[in-house]
């Protein structure tokens, strides 16, 4: 099996995304899956000039002269792809987003309708199954439904499934070097490598897994506090 991870972050290596990948891929790892890591901040990916040369004039290629058709070959057999981002606004990351659209070159121009009689276009390859691995700074993970829906409909569009959605409210705490809370961040850690080994071997997810990667670290009151701390101490330097 292979997995390949386009981490969004624009903190790339050094970012809570990569973190929660790094975990992931890792548990992923020792269940026997060949992996790939790709930082989009470290690629140079331009905007999609909707342009459809790639549709039209010249055989599934973009006219673009950047690192995409790189990352495009990397995918090649992949049979899973993590979608990996921070929370901004309500969404995924700008690089994310330009990522995508880039995309295009993995689509017909042709269309047909889904079984819900809605349309969408044909894919020309067979797309990799999903996961959506986010954080957010905020308490509470129903900011994270934007991002959820927008998964699903990719999923759909791509004529794929997504098996796998992970989401870290209080993201900022997985690089925070409290000693009270390692033991809690190592807990979660090993969750995600539990995650990791589970979709390699059942591309799924137990419910087990799941419950233990939604729990938030501290009380939601407890982090709104110490995060009003952080804001207050950074205004005064």
């Amino acid at each position: 099996m292979k997995i390949v991870a386009i981490n969004g972050s624009h903190k790339g290596k050094a970012g809570n995304t990569n973190i929660m990948v790094t975990a992931f891929l890792n548990g992923a790892q020792t269940a026997g899956a060949e992996t790939v890591n790709i930082f989009l901040d470290e690629k140079e990916i331009k905007h999609c000039r909707a342009c459809k040369a790639c549709w039209f004039n010249s055989s599934e290629r973009c006219v673009i002269k950047d690192d995409m058709a790189e990352i495009i070959s990397l995918m090649e057999g992949a049979d899973i792809l993590i979608l990996a981002t921070p929370l901004y606004f309500d969404n995924i990351s700008s690089m994310l987003n330009v990522f995508m659209d880039r995309l295009m070159v993995k689509a017909s121009p042709y269309w047909e309708k889904d079984k819900d009689g809605e349309c969408r276009h044909l894919t020309t390859h067979l797309f990799p199954k999903l996961i959506m691995i986010s954080n957010c700074g905020y308490p509470e993970r129903s900011h994270f439904q934007v991002i959820s829906h927008w998964m699903r409909r990719v999923a759909r569009n791509m004529s794929t499934e997504v098996i796998g959605e992970i989401y870290a409210s209080q993201g900022t705490l997985l690089s925070n070097k409290v000693e009270e809370l390692r033991p809690i961040i190592s807990k979660y850690l090993q969750g995600l490598e539990k995650a990791g080994r589970e979709i390699v071997t059942d591309m799924r997810l137990s419910e087990g897994t799941k419950k233990l990667l939604e729990q938030n670290f501290i009380s939601d009151e407890i982090y709104i506090q110490e995060v009003k701390k952080f804001a207050d101490n950074m205004l005064k330097k």
